[in-house]
């Protein structure tokens, strides 16, 4: 579209606006509704952080049938707030199965946690069905008085 077509298109469609290409309502703009994400073909990235810490509120299967990575990195380190969330582990497989190909993933927890290690146990068949590896870390990196655990990652 021209600037002129794309001016115009906004001006004869009262109450409405373009975003992204999409046609919304001002009035459903508010932070907390959320625009129809086009579909498209997958993006394939070596690496992808699990949004929000592994929590439940913004990642889904649709996360993972359209972001393929070969490494997921899981940080979620509170219970509290549900992060990591069970749910988006078992997105990871959800989403994984519908991929149609077999290809290779790690999943890298940075904490060990209860709700990890009882999604590792209870679902592992389904894992390896998937070609799904969690890869665990007894590392530990040592700053000045601080130390904390770390997982080394090679490419």
């Amino acid at each position: 579209h021209t600037e002129d077509e794309l001016s115009r298109s906004s001006h004869s469609n009262a109450g409405k606006s373009l975003v992204n290409g999409i046609k919304t309502n001002p009035a459903s703009n508010s932070p907390k509704s959320s625009l129809p994400v086009p579909m498209g073909p997958p993006v394939y990235v070596d690496l992808a952080y699990i949004p929000n810490h592994c929590s439940g509120k913004n990642t889904d299967p649709e996360f993972f049938k359209r972001v393929r990575a070969s490494y997921y990195v899981v940080s979620g380190n509170d219970p509290a707030n549900g992060e990591p969330s069970r749910a988006v582990l078992d997105a990871l497989l959800e989403g994984k199965s519908q991929w149609g190909e077999n290809l290779q993933v790690t999943l890298i927890p940075t904490h060990d946690t209860e709700v990890t290690r009882e999604w590792y146990q209870q679902t592992h068949e389904k894992q390896q069905e998937l070609n799904i590896m969690v890869l665990a870390s007894s590392s530990t990196v040592v700053m000045q008085d601080e130390s904390f655990p770390a997982c080394k990652i090679e490419f």
